[in-house]
């Protein structure tokens, strides 16, 4: 596949391994508040989300009623614990990850970050990794940048707007959940790749219907050049 100029990356469980931090996290809040859900659980009704939206859609999975179980407590606990959690989290990326980005690069290839976070939790994973704009990746974009959440197309637009490529059919989208698939189809990208490194397993990223699904990024640059 030939003329790729832009390639977006979610970034947890995608480029970023922070061991389900976030979810697990998210679980306790909910917990917390009287429920027993399990991991897996949470992330299949929550993976790739605005948080807020996460904990909001997982309460009407389990038929919480909003005027009597209001998400606002939770998702304010789910920081509190949240910046706990990160003071001594260990963050890395995947193996193979960084090379295969440097190879997009190196074709010319732009690469932008996407992410469910606020900007402030997004910036400390990459600092936590010293990825540097420039470097490693050319844009971020976070929930806080745009108005509507994954898998509105809103933060691949942005990012295309930000790196100045106008032509959706020359972007791929790679992601560890479903809400990354359907957001790259929604913004019309040539291709949409399904990484099993996070959320979601193959067969439930399979029923996404992306373009492909890898084990690991580290193959990514056999199937795109730029």
């Amino acid at each position: 596949m030939h003329n790729i100029e832009l390639a977006v990356f979610d970034m947890a469980g995608t480029v970023v391994n922070e061991d389900n931090v976030v979810y697990k996290t998210l679980q306790k809040a909910i917990n917390e508040n009287g429920y027993d859900l399990s991991l897996d659980y949470v992330l299949e009704h929550g993976a790739g989300k605005e948080k807020h939206q996460a904990i909001k859609d997982i309460l009407a999975t389990v038929g919480a009623d909003p005027v009597q179980e209001p998400s606002e407590p939770i998702f304010e606990n789910f920081k509190v614990l949240l910046d706990e959690a990160y003071k001594t989290l260990e963050v890395t990326t995947f193996e193979g990850v960084e090379a295969s980005l440097a190879n997009l690069k190196s074709q010319g290839i732009k690469i932008a970050l996407n992410t469910g976070y606020n900007r402030k939790i997004a910036e400390l994973l990459l600092q936590k990794m010293n990825w540097k704009q420039g470097e490693q990746y050319d844009a971020l974009v976070t929930a806080d940048d745009v108005t509507k959440g994954r898998p509105d197309p809103a933060m691949i637009l942005e990012a295309m707007k930000v790196l100045d490529v106008q032509d959706s059919k020359k972007v791929i989208k790679a992601g560890d959940s479903i809400i990354d698939i359907e957001e790259g189809k929604n913004a019309d990208c040539i291709a949409t790749v399904g990484v099993t490194t996070g959320a979601h397993t193959e067969a439930q990223l399979n029923s996404a219907q992306p373009t492909y699904v890898l084990n690991s990024l580290k193959d990514l640059s056999n199937y795109f050049k730029g």
